[in-house]
């Protein structure tokens, strides 16, 4: 558990004594769900942000027509809920396992009062450079939400994982959940992936993509 600990950017690089340290620091507690279990449900206050240690985990919200909109899809070593749980507000997120999975709860509280401890300090700063890294995900998600097609939305979509991983790449999403994802249906999500794919511009197995030509709309 440790090495999967470790690969989360709040504990990168940390020894054994001072994951133990901060796992303290952060009132840390695990928590087991069954695939579909609902770990949070909106309109209620996140006392903890969580890390995966296993499974797959869904961030979403409600459109004004009741329709689930997907923020994120949190795989295992990321984490989730962090700006929730640091600013204790409600909120119109809800959070769910898309499969059996394990998550490490950890509260912000300490993070929130004065101190000279070096490690505490330490620690502080590092959980600031999450909230950050978190901001220009979101940024990501606003840029993809922008365009108004869905071709622009697959392009700035697959663009962005091409930065992080490559050209090839696996979506942790069903088709189902990339539609919604981006904002769309699954029929029309499949015609376009088609479309691509005959133009030369990607290929794919389930949810395994190789970007080949290049993307523009």
């Amino acid at each position: 558990m440790y090495n999967i600990i470790s690969e989360n950017k709040l504990f990168a690089g940390l020894s054994k004594e001072d994951i133990d340290y901060a796992l303290s620091f952060f009132s840390a507690r695990s928590e087991e769900y069954k695939k579909g279990d609902m770990m949070h449900v909106a309109g209620e206050k996140l006392s903890a942000f969580g890390l995966v240690i296993s499974g797959t985990v869904q961030v979403g919200t409600f459109d004004y027509d009741g329709n689930s909109i997907i923020m994120a899809v949190v795989t295992k070593g990321h984490s989730f809920g962090e700006s929730l749980c640091f600013l204790g507000r409600e909120s119109s997120v809800y959070i769910q396992a898309l499969s059996d999975t394990k998550v490490i709860w950890l509260s912000a509280d300490r993070v929130k009062k004065l101190s000279c401890d070096s490690r505490e300090l330490m620690l502080k700063e590092r959980f600031t450079s999450v909230l950050a890294a978190k901001t220009l995900e979101m940024n990501d998600r606003i840029q993809i939400l922008s365009k108004i097609k869905l071709r622009d939305r697959l392009i700035t979509y697959f663009s962005q994982n091409v930065a992080k991983y490559g050209n090839e790449f696996k979506l942790p999403l069903s088709r189902e959940d990339m539609a919604v994802y981006l904002g769309t249906n699954r029929s029309a999500l499949s015609r376009e992936l088609g479309k691509m794919r005959d133009e030369g511009i990607i290929e794919f197995e389930r949810n395994r993509f190789t970007v080949k030509g290049r993307m523009e709309s």
